[in-house]
């Protein structure tokens, strides 16, 4: 343990939550057309270096492709601020006359957030919009492994927000990366929530800190390809969320199950699309590098390339391959494909009949991923709707890339970078985190019925009078 680096890390974790209060504090006091105009700029200043934060993110991190990156960017800035531009989060939010009640959005205040190395640039500024459109303050702990990518996105986002009225210390991020100074800024008295996007460890530390917390569970989403299905666009669909930033999205797809009938035709479809089908040695070759001794990812393979993760495990694959593919029956800890897998690897299942893909679906996501994501691919409404009802999700996505339709690129949900994943999940919420859920709601209430009058019976007045004079005498 480097002792000074630790105590070095806690300073500065003190010092940017106390500069992030005093920002708040003023942040607080403005309206929402003055919050928006600050958002707004923050928007257009990442937008303008997307390309740039993209380059850093995959040098220093080694995870992902430039140019996904760069869309991630843009959908964290550009259609971020076209979803909450509209919105109102402080102030009058709501007046019924009829109920005699009014609803006024409150900023929590200072929020922790921790950014992980899979979207390290994107997620700054997805957090930072969210947070100041809804009046809030907010410090980042970056990853260790994306510590330069992440402190230079937060710079970039700090100075726009400050140029458009914001007080300086509205936004403000971790340097030193050590473990000390992002427990201590978990559990600096001015923290009010932290936002916890990484992995399990990390999130549990969120939840124990004794503040409020908002986390993400682990992200295992089978697909479900059904007979009704348009095979040809289902796997179009799921190829290209797998692939892309090559399966770094927690919502993308990570195994696909089928029933029997359909077996054949989805294998044959999907090896002339660039999907590899591994046989027994080469799926355990891969097996044994995706994840550590101790059950943990291996980051050596989050992030790669289909062809270079079949290099790293010693087997050859055509050029054109874009997805790795291995036959699996079984969920459980001694299944690696049948856990999250942040790279363009995906477990396939067949069964039987609908019943029990239903059920393996259900055990997959309770083993790992429950309250993330479910995706399908169908046109009979009445099986999605059995299936929706009873997947343990809070994520239920139909015909779209899984990746893509989870954060809300692809779909009508909000657009986002965190992922709640609801009680089953661990989360202590299941949507797409969005500024609604950084405010409290002060609630003033006018009285609607009248406080009626007591009344004394005149017969025991009559009575107690008479006692009363009986012991006068």
């Amino acid at each position: 343990m480097d002792l000074d680096k630790d105590l070095q890390a806690r300073q500065q974790a003190r010092d940017l939550a106390k500069a992030a209060e005093s920002a708040q504090q003023i942040l607080a006091q403005m309206s929402q057309q003055q919050l928006d105009t600050i958002v707004t700029a923050v928007a257009k200043a990442f937008a303008a270096a997307a390309p740039e934060l993209a380059e850093m993110a995959v040098q220093e991190t080694g995870f992902g492709n430039v140019n996904d990156k760069i869309t991630k960017n843009e959908f964290a800035s550009k259609r971020v601020l076209s979803a909450i531009e509209k919105m109102t989060c402080v102030g009058v939010l709501k007046e019924d006359p009829r109920e005699k009640l009014w609803e006024i959005g409150v900023p929590m205040g200072v929020i922790c957030a921790i950014v992980p190395s899979t979207n390290p640039t994107s997620t700054v500024c997805y957090k930072t919009m969210i947070a100041l459109k809804s009046g809030n303050a907010i410090v980042f702990s970056p990853h260790p492994k994306a510590i330069a990518c992440t402190t230079r996105a937060a710079k970039i986002v700090a100075e726009a927000a400050e140029a458009a009225g914001a007080p300086k210390g509205s936004v403000g991020c971790l340097s030193i990366p050590a473990m000390a100074g992002c427990k201590e800024l978990m559990e600096a008295p001015q923290t009010r929530l932290i936002l916890a996007t990484g992995g399990p460890a990390m999130v549990k530390a969120a939840y124990s800190s004794g503040k409020p917390a908002i986390g993400v569970g682990a992200g295992n989403g089978p697909v479900y390809i059904h007979r009704s299905a348009d095979v040809d666009k289902a796997l179009s669909c799921i190829l290209r969320s797998k692939t892309f930033d090559y399966g770094t999205v927690c919502a993308s797809e990570q195994s696909i199950i089928v029933e029997a009938p359909m077996e054949a035709q989805v294998k044959e479809k999907a090896s002339k699309m660039g999907f590899y089908f591994m046989n027994k040695d080469e799926a355990g070759c891969l097996a044994k590098l995706l994840f550590k001794p101790n059950g943990t990812l291996n980051p050596e393979i989050v992030g790669k390339a289909a062809t270079a993760l079949a290099e790293k495990a010693g087997f050859c694959v055509p050029a054109t391959t874009k997805v790795l593919v291995a036959r699996e029956q079984e969920a459980g800890p001694t299944r690696p494909y049948s856990m999250e897998k942040l790279c363009p690897v995906l477990a396939f299942f067949v069964m039987e009949n609908e019943d029990a893909v239903l059920a393996k679906a259900i055990e997959v996501l309770i083993h790992e991923g429950s309250g993330h994501t479910f995706a399908m691919h169908a046109e009979d409404r009445e099986v999605i709707r059995k299936f929706a009802l009873q997947i343990p999700v809070s994520r239920f996505l139909v015909n779209t890339p899984a990746a893509l339709g989870g954060i809300g690129a692809s779909t009508g949900l909000f657009p986002a970078l965190t992922l709640g994943c609801g009680a089953v999940g661990g989360s202590s919420s299941s949507n797409n985190i969005s500024p609604m859920d950084l405010i409290n709601i002060r609630r003033v209430a006018w009285g609607t019925e009248e406080v009626k009058k007591q009344t004394v019976d005149a017969d025991l007045v009559e009575i107690l009078t008479a006692k009363i004079l009986e012991r006068l005498k």
